[in-house]
């Protein structure tokens, strides 16, 4: 045996988190071994802190401390449009921008099959809830261009269309600074569909 029982158990737990392969788990696990057990306690406690309080917002599914979320509550959002993404991080990323100031919804996934997700086991019926009002003029699929993503997008404007909500996608296509000798025959095709006028 490599590690002491109770470092390749913390090895192996730190190697479940996403993104996080045998070197890296290994290595995370040296560093925290190595600090003060107060520094540990802390850690522990801001983990379980943070999993006993975040929970999902009731209006659109995004991970929030509150309940509205902040974003919800905010009056002066555009009530008009909702952004719907896959995951909360797909949220972040759009606020980041600072451009986005509509509201948006969350889906909790794509519908893929392979993995035993369909539309039910996603925030679907609610975002549609959200339609039933007539606020909503516009939904924006925020979501990946993945097979699941073309899924999922074909299947939401499927539902949204009929209630009269227009349903757009954002675009696709090159990076800031990409060439074009690189990209790949998709990224090519979404760009050219994405083009808009000078």
């Amino acid at each position: 045996m490599l590690y002491a029982k109770p470092l390749a158990r913390l090895i192996d737990e730190l190697g479940k988190l996403p993104g996080i392969g045998p070197k890296s788990s290994q290595r995370l696990a040296f560093h925290l071994i190595k600090q003060p057990v107060a520094a540990i306690e802390h850690l522990a406690r801001v983990l379980v802190e943070a999993r006993n309080q975040i929970r999902l917002c009731s209006i659109c599914a995004n991970l929030s401390a509150d309940d509205p979320c902040p974003l919800c509550q905010n009056a002066s959002r555009e009530r008009t449009v909702i952004c719907v993404v896959a995951e909360p991080r797909d949220l972040v990323a759009l606020e980041k921008t600072r451009e986005y100031q509509g509201l948006y919804h969350v889906l909790g996934g794509l519908i893929s099959p392979l993995d035993g997700v369909g539309p039910e086991q996603l925030k679907v019926r609610e975002l549609l809830q959200r339609l039933e009002d007539g606020t909503v003029q516009e939904i924006i699929l925020a979501i990946n261009p993945s097979v699941e993503g073309e899924a999922t997008c074909l299947y939401l404007s499927r539902l949204i269309k009929p209630t009269g909500c227009r349903v757009t996608r954002i675009a696709f296509g090159l990076p800031i600074g990409g060439d074009l000798e690189y990209a790949d025959e998709l990224t090519l095709i979404k760009a050219l569909e994405g083009r808009r006028e000078l």
